[in-house]
């Protein structure tokens, strides 16, 4: 069975940046299971595996654009300290679900001083080209609960 929409396709990966710093890889937790065109793993990634079988092995460079977009510096914003009522200790790296009026963001703190706390609401891979080495080790159909849900369940998958 070749790699195509609603299918559950299970890989190992390596994700590395241009310098060639490992960012993420499968390696240590096990396979990751993702159902095909249901925007469950990045855009440029899922078409770089359309087609391909089980035991292939893929590499794929993605742009910013069908990765995790482009930085944009008007998401960084400077905000009161006391808006982090109950938090101690804020330091950078910490992230925090903000309430906008698109919806949820998830915010990371860059910078924190006596009374600012700088926060940047871009994903944290956002801007960054992404180099991926996959190896496929299944392509199987998904089972009418997965389509429903929108994501595998089992090993690598979701568990409900």
């Amino acid at each position: 069975m070749k790699v195509a929409q609603n299918a559950v396709v299970v890989i190992d990966y390596t994700l590395k940046d241009n310098a060639g710093e490992v960012i993420d890889s499968s390696e240590g937790a096990g396979p990751l299971a993702y159902l095909h065109g249901a925007g469950n793993i990045v855009e440029g990634l899922e078409e770089a595996l359309e087609g391909k079988e089980a035991g292939a092995d893929v590499q794929a460079s993605i742009e910013p654009a069908k990765a995790y977009g482009e930085r944009h510096e008007d998401m960084k914003q400077e905000v009161p300290k006391e808006l982090f009522g109950g938090v101690e200790n804020i330091e950078a790296g910490m992230q925090f679900q903000s309430e906008t009026d698109q919806g949820p963001v998830l915010v990371t703190v860059v910078e924190v001083t006596d009374e600012i706390v700088t926060v940047d609401g871009n994903h944290p891979l956002a801007g960054v080209h992404l180099n991926f080495d996959v190896t496929i080790r299944e392509v199987r159909e998904a089972t009418a609960e997965e389509l429903e849900h929108g994501h595998v369940h089992g090993e690598g998958g979701h568990q409900h």
